[in-house]
């Protein structure tokens, strides 16, 4: 599984991506249920409003992809937000 995380905004404005393949780390499950548990949480609802100076988050899984911003993210969305752009690269 690839996981691609796209951040955008904050007070700097400033762009950050990083990407993380699973197939060969040991925790594979657990990214996958995760990102699963991520999407789930983005379908159905409409793009979220972008606060000032907050983030804007574009996530990719394999072929699906969603939006979601701050301070409306799911549990399971801020964890694998965190997550990948800390181990990815």
């Amino acid at each position: 599984m690839r996981i691609e995380v796209r951040r955008t905004g904050g007070f700097a404005g400033i762009e950050r991506r990083a990407e993380v393949d699973t197939s060969s780390l040991p925790d594979t499950p657990v990214w996958r249920e995760l990102a699963e548990q991520a999407l789930a949480d983005a379908t159905g609802t409409p793009r979220s409003p972008v606060v000032p100076d907050g983030f804007s988050y574009r996530i990719t899984v394999d072929d699906h992809e969603f939006h979601c911003a701050d301070p409306h993210l799911s549990e399971a969305q801020r964890t694998l937000i965190s997550r990948v752009l800390k181990e990815g690269a």
